[in-house]
């Protein structure tokens, strides 16, 4: 059954054109993600289908009385309202049922109150759908439902907004980076959930595993042009290889590193799962299946960084609490050159905290942090870049470096790495005000890059970005000889970059675990 059908839609701001017209179906049951890089216009498809923007020409048509929710990057939440009246907001009368329900359990005296709430509830068969509620509340760790959205986090606003999208039960949910702001027990909860509904799925994510086991189908949108792939983010990766190896023109050059993502694919064990079936227990073994990862990469680009000494950082008896709320107590932990480590916990476990200890932004209350003296760090923050007005991007690379040195005497310049990172020579002379928050994010951790560090830091660095920068950042990132430290949720992008994790726990417990998210 056809839920709606996209006719002909283009859009542009000014003289820059987004997309022209593009046309697609969605039918009911189809998990859908859309997949391009940035810049090409997925988010502003996802607004005109959810009607939050108009096409310059076409048409959205929906079957009558098609229900959707749309979650979008940045939701746009009343700040006045508490937690509850927003989601009571989500046009479903079943929650407001709910809500008198649990107003009449907080006052037991009023005998009369309670009947009628009861038995509203059983009218409705509101029973199953409470359980429901409730389980959503509580698995997006939403426990404070008188909390004003105005003092909210952004990821808590997230968190509240894909509460309410659940909630509606729509035919139609359409989702704008959805894993984004969650941590990684959420997400495995969602993938989950979005798994065993019957709920239709338009989707953007940047999350490879979410669309490996949530979507039955992708649209690539490469070029100007749609392709259609019937299956999940595998069978996208083979039947894209087999397209490409049939065009006799001259492809994108991110042909490559879809080949290899490819060939990382299929080395990988099927049906994945954290919880392993058989837990391994030695950690001699998976150390070792570890490193063999790391060396069967065949390094392209051989960066002659700067010198890194036999001193790293080392962390002695480090103690760090705000108030009540332990960070880290008593750790010890000497960085070696060739470290390559994960941090992953939940949100508010310190993982941030931790990185600003690293870089000398803070200060630990007890304990020691010594810094070797060849030590050059590169930080990407998820703070992003500062844009000044009439900038081009490739003013702002220059800013912080001409060149990359590789060994043998050669360099990337700054003009090719932007062009490694999808800013052909053109695009290189675009003014920054112009560029989508994806490729400002692109552009960011170039000028990171560019300044040659022998300690690189990245802070949550896949939100936002393309799967196609994803694949460009994991293949630097697999060349790059130094120390690396990544803090992320993103699965895949972990499982392929790092051989080592800190679990940050809570109350100061960190678990050194020497292996990869799926170990």
């Amino acid at each position: 059954m056809n839920l709606l059908s996209v006719e002909g839609i283009s859009k542009s701001y000014g003289e820059k054109v987004i997309f022209e017209p593009l046309s697609f179906g969605i039918n009911k049951g189809q998990k859908i993600a859309l997949i391009a890089k940035n810049g090409s216009g997925k988010t502003s498809i996802l607004k005109i289908i959810s009607k939050e923007d108009t096409p310059d020409q076409g048409n959205v048509i929906f079957r009558k009385g098609t229900q959707t929710a749309y979650l979008a990057q940045e939701p746009n939440l009343d700040p006045k309202l508490t937690v509850e009246e927003s989601i009571l907001q989500a046009d479903n009368p079943t929650l407001k049922i709910i809500a008198n329900y649990e107003r009449a359990l907080e006052n037991p005296d009023d005998q009369e109150g309670y009947q009628k709430a009861f038995e509203k509830m059983d009218q409705n068969q509101a029973w199953d759908f409470e359980t429901q509620y409730k389980q959503i509340l509580f698995k997006l760790k939403l426990d404070d439902l008188t909390a004003s959205v105005g003092n909210l986090s952004g990821g808590q606003k997230k968190r509240v907004a894909l509460c309410i999208a659940l909630l509606k039960q729509p035919e139609l949910i359409i989702l704008d980076e959805p894993t984004n702001h969650l941590d990684l027990e959420m997400i495995e909860w969602l993938e989950e959930y979005f798994a065993k509904e019957k709920t239709t799925l338009l989707m953007v994510t940047h999350d490879r595993y979410f669309l490996e086991r949530v979507c039955n189908e992708i649209i690539e949108l490469d070029e100007g042009n749609l392709y259609t792939y019937k299956g999940n983010y595998s069978y996208y990766l083979e039947k894209r290889d087999a397209r490409l190896a049939q065009d006799s023109v001259e492809t994108h050059k991110t042909k490559l590193h879809f080949k290899k993502e490819l060939e990382w694919m299929r080395k990988q064990p099927k049906a994945r799962t954290t919880k392993s079936k058989s837990r391994i227990a030695d950690f001699k073994a998976i150390k070792e299946k570890a490193h063999k990862r790391r060396n069967e990469h065949q390094v392209q680009l051989e960066i002659n960084m700067e010198r890194l000494g036999s001193k790293m950082i080392e962390m002695h008896k480090v103690g760090k609490s705000f108030g009540e709320k332990v960070i880290l107590d008593q750790f010890d932990y000497v960085f070696q050159r060739n470290d390559r480590i994960g941090i992953i916990g939940e949100n508010g476990t310190g993982k941030s905290t931790f990185l600003n200890l690293l870089t000398s932004n803070d200060t630990p209350d007890t304990g020691k942090i010594v810094w070797g003296e060849t030590l050059k760090f590169g930080y990407y923050t998820q703070r992003g870049i500062t844009i000044k007005k009439d900038q081009k991007v490739i003013d702002v690379i220059r800013e912080f470096g001409d060149f990359i040195p590789l060994k043998k005497g050669k360099k990337i310049s700054a003009q090719q790495l932007l062009e490694r990172f999808l800013f052909g020579r053109k695009k290189q002379y675009d003014f920054v005000e112009k560029l989508s928050g994806g490729e400002r994010k692109r552009l960011y951790l170039c000028t990171v890059l560019i300044q040659n560090p022998n300690f690189l830091i990245l802070d949550e660095p896949t939100n936002d970005l393309d799967i196609i920068t994803l694949n460009v950042l994991e293949n630097f990132l697999l060349d790059f000889p130094g120390c690396l430290i990544v803090v992320s949720h993103d699965r895949y992008f972990m499982d392929k970059i790092v051989d080592h994790l800190f679990v940050f726990k809570g109350n100061g417990l960190i678990e050194d675990f020497p292996g990869n998210y799926s170990d």
